[in-house]
């Protein structure tokens, strides 16, 4: 065999393994959209890929390494708000508002995936470790949101906790879903009770 033809077939392989790696990948993600990490089995992942169990586990040898090959996968295909964006608002509680509003519109187009994920981080260690990065991106936005505020002690910590609980999904999806609010009128209430934190 001639070095260009081993170069072509060594080439090609590597082609075909990381197509083989992508579609493991995103089965996995359309699994864990739909039942969530804890519901999915490597079968279900496997099947739907088109490939063996064993071609899973050749790829990925443990949950954490599909679970991260998955969490980047969807990441790069749902970015979310970036909190570094909201500096230009200086007024602080303008700057609340955008980035609520931001916030909550990419809640409304990740629910399902955000619903199954944090629920199976009570019950998955290795979810629970995926998604340290997501609270702290949670907690960077709160600082973002405190830039500005002249507020100190009691006060301070009250706006803190006010802002944590408005910027968590699970206040997106109680607004949204069981009390009927839009994205602009939730982002409005939580604005008043940060609002109301700073002034009580």
């Amino acid at each position: 065999m001639t070095d260009q033809k081993r170069t072509y077939r060594m080439k090609r392989r590597a082609e075909l393994e990381a197509e083989t790696r992508r579609r493991i990948t995103e089965s996995a993600v359309a699994h864990h959209g739909r039942l969530g990490p804890a519901r999915t089995s490597i079968s279900a992942i496997a099947d739907h890929a088109g490939v063996r169990r064993s071609t899973v586990y050749r790829h990925f040898p443990a949950d954490a390494a599909l679970l991260a090959a998955c969490s980047s996968h969807w990441r790069a295909a749902n970015p979310p708000p970036e909190p570094g964006r909201w500096r230009a608002v200086e007024q602080p509680d303008e700057r609340l508002r955008v980035a609520l509003e931001e916030l909550y519109e990419h809640f409304r187009r990740t629910e399902r995936m955000r619903e199954n994920v944090l629920r199976d981080e009570e019950v998955m260690p290795t979810v629970k470790e995926a998604l340290e990065g997501y609270h702290a991106y949670l907690a960077s936005a709160v600082d973002q949101l405190m830039r500005g505020r002249r507020i100190r002690g009691h006060e301070a910590r009250r706006v803190r906790a006010a802002l944590g609980h408005a910027l968590a999904f699970t206040t997106w999806q109680s607004l949204a879903r069981r009390q009927g609010l839009d994205d602009v009128q939730a982002a409005d209430l939580m604005c008043r009770l940060v609002a109301c934190a700073a002034d009580a």
